[in-house]
């Protein structure tokens, strides 16, 4: 497993109860394809998600949010955590 950072752009903004429901939908999709979704960030005005993942690959993580809601990541990036 590795961790990716993804990122979404909404056109026109984006709400935090929609991103909410959105996250709730890929937690109760991710286990068929061996993702976890650890935490996400929003920026409402501007629309943007941010996702972090935990995921066998980046199209694995792309596929629990095309199956869980249908709004796939624009970009997805390989991270390392660090303290």
């Amino acid at each position: 497993m590795a961790l990716f950072m993804d990122s979404h752009t909404i056109e026109g903004g984006v709400s935090a109860a929609d991103v909410a429901a959105a996250h709730q939908a890929d937690l109760a999709t991710q286990g068929d394809h061996g993702v976890n979704y650890l935490k996400y960030w929003v920026d409402e005005a501007a629309g943007k998600i941010f996702c972090l993942v935990d995921a066998p690959d980046a199209e694995a993580a792309n596929t629990v949010h095309r199956e869980a809601h249908g709004l796939v990541a624009q970009e997805i990036f390989p991270v390392t955590e660090h303290e």
